[in-house]
């Protein structure tokens, strides 16, 4: 049995009232170039097309970090960026309408592809170490998650086709 008392597990907690802004406008930058060319390739819709809605999404983020930052209210930048993007979409909000049209121009699972293969190369030795530590058990607990997750999301789809279709 595995020592349970000697596996830990160190967060590091970033405190968002303390986060480079410049600095993470320039990483969002670089996420904005790097979601156009996934844009690009996954809908055939250019460059200066989709420029407009990505600059509508680097400002909203960016909006959003800066209240995150400044705003005296403890909440997560990612809510921040979400009100802000919602607000400006509303219907009779002013430019809501292109907003809208212009964020239409953007596939946005072409948007989580390259996050998600980032998220899946930046592992650490950190995470290796707590994977070995764990044993071969984690490995069939997560194949069972997996499995489970997949096939409790076909019967709902299948539910749901079969009830509205």
């Amino acid at each position: 049995m595995a020592n349970v008392e000697n596996l830990t597990l160190d967060i590091e907690t970033v405190d968002e009232r303390k986060v480079n802004i410049g600095e993470t406008a320039v990483l969002l930058l670089i996420a904005c170039i790097v979601g156009t060319i996934a844009n690009y390739v996954a809908t055939g819709v250019g460059a200066l097309e989709a420029f407009p809605g990505m600059a509508v999404l680097f400002l909203c983020s960016v909006a959003g970090l800066v209240m995150a930052r400044f705003v005296p209210l403890a909440i997560p930048s990612v809510a921040w960026v979400s009100l802000i993007a919602i607000v400006i979409t509303i219907p009779g909000v002013p430019g809501s309408a292109w907003v809208v049209e212009q964020a239409g121009k953007i596939n946005f699972l072409s948007l989580a592809t390259p996050a998600l293969a980032y998220g899946g190369l930046a592992l650490s030795a950190k995470e290796f170490a707590i994977a070995r530590k764990s044993g071969w058990k984690i490995v069939i607990v997560a194949i069972c998650v997996m499995l489970g997750t997949y096939l409790g999301s076909v019967v709902i789809a299948d539910v749901s086709l079969r009830l509205f279709s």
